[in-house]
């Protein structure tokens, strides 16, 4: 056994022994199943007044099943970010980090497996969202005379994309954690800024042109451009007036690099500033 699988080893007990995962799962996927049912009705609605109005185009059965199930991300996002964050700052609090330390000494495969974990149980939690979404959307869907989608290609590629972003988003939050150290602190400012400052910083931006254009590459912009959908990305088909409404998203594979950057950038910042000093 290598010395990375060893440590990924450890990194998983570490995890399967608290209920963190398993209740952060839970969480995701009533949320994620409250949005899509919410979202499921309201754009249906939509969809047979723009039928009325001519412009079913802009609200065809493909692009109301990708605002539904790219919720998930957009609005759930805020989960693996959670739990990136309470994994780093339970390490530093509960100071086992300097007990892996002991274990393995190379703190760059510690820190590489951990990085791992944190990423697989992202990618886990984004399955449990839209688990939850799937599974409270169809319901609705059949009500409201809807196609899910479900058999295109289209819908399995947001599946697919929303699952890599939450894990993104797990390791941007390790780093933050890192970062921060203060477990209560790394709260309140991923909350913050996923709940308010991030979301007042995109619907004002669309004011103008310019601000639009810069409010594309912060992380949750680029996360929806990413997955290829949001309520917020799509703003053109939903209100044509607003100025930032024709500022198209950075696209899939720029909004994966942007996201990617930045889950890199917190990691690389909290190995240089915590984890190569003396860790207590």
């Amino acid at each position: 056994m290598s010395r990375l699988t060893r440590s990924l080893s450890a990194e998983a007990r570490k995890v399967r022994a608290t209920k963190l995962w398993w209740i952060l799962a839970l969480v995701i996927a009533v949320y994620s199943a409250m949005m899509a049912a919410v979202f499921v009705f309201i754009f249906g609605e939509m969809g047979d007044m723009a039928d009325l109005g001519g412009q079913s185009p802009a609200f065809s059965s493909q692009i109301i099943a990708n605002l539904v199930y790219s919720a998930v991300a957009s609005f759930g996002y805020v989960v693996p970010l959670l739990f990136g964050a309470l994994v780093a700052t339970g390490e530093l609090r509960h100071r086992t980090l300097a007990l892996a330390f002991l274990h393995e000494p190379r703190r760059g495969i510690v820190l590489a497996s951990k990085t791992i974990t944190v990423f697989v149980v992202g990618l886990a939690l984004g399955i449990a969202g839209l688990l939850g979404a799937i599974a409270a959307s169809l319901p609705v869907f059949v009500t409201t005379d809807g196609d899910p989608m479900l058999g295109t290609g289209d819908t399995w590629a947001i599946f697919a994309r929303t699952i890599v972003a939450m894990g993104l988003w797990a390791i941007l939050g390790m780093g933050v954690g890192v970062l921060v150290k203060n477990q209560a602190f790394a709260i309140v400012i991923t909350l913050v800024f996923t709940q308010f400052v991030e979301p007042v910083a995109r619907m004002g931006a669309q004011f103008w042109e310019w601000s639009a254009q810069v409010a594309k590459f912060l992380p949750g912009a680029a996360s929806d451009a990413f997955v290829g959908a949001s309520l917020m990305n799509n703003l053109s088909a939903l209100d044509p007036s607003a100025a930032g409404a024709s500022s198209a998203s950075l696209g899939i594979w720029a909004g994966f690099a942007v996201l990617a950057a930045y889950a890199a950038v917190a990691t690389l910042a909290g190995w240089a500033l915590r984890w190569r000093g003396d860790v207590e």
